[in-house]
């Protein structure tokens, strides 16, 4: 990894840590967390993780629904009232003036939108910078998902009731914003914010002290820069870890992709999550609920492949993979053309950070590293995979 991706100039840095069978078996790290003051990577550095927030998020989702106090089979409209008459878009475009509305002509949709389709991204819901549809226009203008929007999640949950959803929920799998309307549920719920539910229900009791929704400034010196590629080559800035927008509380706090976080940390998380729930003795879901992280839960256990639209973004390949809670499944091992177990779950980062869980191998790895909009993102994840399962030499019967 180091010699094809980071002394080739493709990523600035990277730290990799790999724990199986109750222990960490190997903790990799090289490369810069800043390039242009030349600071070396350090296995304490804060990253971006982006979407790898969303299997927190649903985690805390899943804490509620143990507790009663939401289902996956629940209506959506019934925690959101304001959501009841969501229509599906048919025709129209956003307007161009800056003080009107988007007006758009609607269907009624087959069904209610579902706790399950927020899970599983097959909501009808999208993300602004699809750039596909009229919809995803419409999100853009409302700046849907800013992590700046005054008043946060509830404005954040106003804005898309004005706005149609792109299909009828449970007829496409389309990645969108459903996982931060499940931290806007989860604030609802719980009666603190979300923010604030992470912090005492999970961050504080798993140890995790450097994972939030922002860097403070006695741990800036740890933040790392973010970059992007340049053309013909290299990488520039994208957002400096000494003057980010991270370095204070957003006004949204988005569960889809808003905290920062360390690899020890979100090693922490995962360890939780092969322990059936349990680490060190703290118990943050049963077991039984654990289990459902390694089911599809996509209608009729489709994949992918067969549910996305046409120049759907996603961070995974689509093949042979299918979504449980908030991050992709392995459902056909073959058919991803890599190494892996059925049931194995994960996701990735914006950044080109991933993670991934086996439990039947009693496997976690965590990658972590900072460059946005690479070509080398799918393809560095292939590595890593085929890397550390290579390294496992068991002979079974």
């Amino acid at each position: 990894m180091k010699d094809r991706y980071v002394d080739a100039g493709h990523l600035p840095g990277i730290v990799t840590q790999v724990y199986r069978k109750g222990e960490i078996v190997h903790t990799g790290l090289s490369g810069h967390m800043d390039l242009e003051r030349d600071k070396p990577m350090r296995e304490d550095a804060i990253f971006r993780i982006y979407s790898m927030t969303k299997p927190i998020t649903a985690v805390a989702l899943m804490m509620l629904v143990e507790e009663g106090l939401i289902g996956l089979d629940d209506n959506v409209h019934t925690h959101i009232p304001s959501w009841k008459r969501l229509g599906v878009y048919a025709s129209g475009v956003p307007t161009l003036l800056a003080d009107q509305p988007p007006q758009f002509m609607t269907t009624q949709p087959d069904r209610p939108m579902k706790v399950v389709d927020l899970v599983t991204h097959t909501s009808g819901l999208t993300y602004g910078f699809m750039m596909r549809t009229s919809v995803d226009a419409a999100y853009r203008k409302l700046k849907v998902n800013d992590f700046q929007t005054p008043g946060g999640l509830e404005t954040f949950i106003e804005q898309l009731a004005s706005v149609p959803l792109e299909f009828s929920p449970g007829t496409q799998w389309n990645y969108s914003v459903s996982i931060d309307v499940m931290g806007y549920l989860v604030q609802k719920l719980s009666g603190k914010s979300f923010g604030e539910f992470l912090r005492t229900r999970l961050f504080e009791p798993l140890g995790m002290t450097d994972t939030g929704f922002f860097c403070p400034p006695e741990k800036l010196d740890r933040f790392t820069s973010c970059y992007q590629p340049k053309p013909g080559g290299g990488l520039k800035v994208q957002d400096d870890g000494q003057a980010s927008t991270y370095a204070k509380p957003p006004s949204l706090e988005s569960g889809g992709g808003g905290l920062v976080s360390t690899t020890h940390d979100y090693m922490r998380f995962c360890r939780m999550m092969l322990g059936n729930g349990t680490l060190d003795g703290v118990q943050i879901l049963s077991p039984k609920t654990v289990e459902l992280f390694s089911l599809n839960h996509l209608p009729e256990d489709k994949e992918l492949a067969s549910m996305a639209p046409p120049g759907a973004f996603s961070e995974a390949g689509y093949s042979g993979i299918g979504f449980s809670i908030g991050c992709g499944v392995n459902i056909n091992v073959a058919k991803t053309r890599l190494p892996g177990t059925l049931g194995e779950y994960f996701w990735g980062g914006a950044a080109s950070t991933a993670f991934w869980i086996d439990p039947k191998e009693d496997l976690a790895v965590v990658f972590m590293t900072q460059v946005m909009g690479t070509d080398a993102r799918l393809t560095l994840r292939r590595d890593l995979r085929t890397l550390a399962y290579s390294a496992m030499t068991e002979s079974y019967a």
